[in-house]
């Protein structure tokens, strides 16, 4: 294989347009978080994405013990302290037997002192279908404002859904949407799970995939999504292989092009994501929702690459620190 392609800070700078809607969008993330409890009807301010949370485990990640020697300083132990979220992309908090298929697996990794050293949030469809940060941007914001009822938003909405329509006529969307609507009724630990945009790895760019070993699919069909991986995950251990792709060609391995697949990377695997049996936190517990799964707050050498993620961000940073406002005195209140 070629030399790794090494990090550049150009991979992430965004235009003087693309800051000036960052800055509307961040507005309007604040004000959704400020009127999540409304819109999702629960007691507490909810995430900007991935609003609902399924389950919150405790977990262990194992490295490979002949992983690549220059990959051996950044797993220079045998294990690290996970914590894990499993959660669904809706912004909206529905108390729905069946979600839409969009399912998260964010991780944060812990030493054995407790320190943070990367937060990742991985999602069970590997391709992102915007490519223009100002479309997605343009989006995202509307989809807030009719959220909080703006309804004048609905047109500029369907007018970006137009701009993207091109991003979606790849081979590799259409074959992995496909693949999608077949496991749509799939068990949630079943899925593999992606990083979708790149992250650091030291000054080497890499992309992430979980692939779970020996889980059933069609595990809990009569049920709840959150009751069927609590009732799992309080009676079976879940085991998952953590592999890599590693960036050497931006033209086979693009970093702002996330609406296809890398090419001529073969998949390293570096270790396991275990969970044993009976690891769940308490989801509902306060501090449990304050939790923070930051990709940004990650340990420099760790943090996500690539323009879409740059806004990510931007947009954590807003959500968290609203978030968490509201729900401390919240807390106050109630305790």
């Amino acid at each position: 294989m070629p030399d790794p392609l090494k990090y550049n800070k150009k991979f992430d700078e965004l235009n003087e347009e693309e800051k000036k809607l960052l800055e509307i969008t961040k507005k309007t993330i604040a004000d959704f978080v400020e009127q999540s409890s409304s819109i999702s009807d629960v007691n507490y301010a909810t995430r900007n994405a991935h609003a609902k949370t399924y389950a919150v485990a405790k977990g262990t990640f194992w490295i490979e013990p002949d992983i690549p020697e220059s990959l051996q300083p950044y797993f220079d132990k045998e294990k690290f302290d996970l914590t894990i979220r499993f959660s669904n992309a809706q912004l909206k908090i529905k108390n729905a037997k069946k979600d839409i298929p969009a399912y998260g697996f964010a991780v944060q990794i812990k030493d054995e002192n407790g320190v943070l050293l990367a937060n990742y949030a991985l999602v069970n469809f590997p391709l992102f279908p915007i490519q223009s940060v100002s479309t997605f941007l343009k989006l995202f914001t509307a989809i807030n404002r009719i959220y909080m009822k703006q309804w004048r938003n609905l047109f500029p909405m369907f007018i970006q859904v137009l701009k993207m329509i091109p991003s979606l006529l790849t081979s590799d969307m259409f074959r992995n949407m496909l693949k999608l609507i077949g496991k749509r009724n799939d068990f949630i630990l079943s899925f593999d799970y992606y990083s979708v945009g790149a992250y650091r790895l030291g000054d080497q760019v890499i992309k992430i995939k979980l692939c779970p070993q020996y889980v059933d699919k069609n595990t809990g069909r009569k049920q709840k999504i959150k009751e069927s991986l609590k009732s799992y995950l309080l009676t079976y251990d879940f085991t998952a292989d953590v592999l890599i792709q590693i960036c050497y060609d931006l033209k086979d391995q693009p970093i702002n092009r996330l609406n296809v697949e890398w090419k001529n990377s073969p998949f390293i695997k570096i270790g396991e994501v275990r969970i044993n049996k009976n690891s769940l936190l308490d989801s509902h517990h306060c501090a449990t929702e304050l939790l923070s799964f930051n990709p940004f707050e990650s340990k420099i050498f760790f943090q996500p690459v690539g323009k879409i993620q740059k806004l990510r961000d931007e947009a954590y940073k807003v959500s968290v620190q609203t978030r968490r406002k509201i729900n401390k005195l919240l807390h106050g209140k109630n305790s």
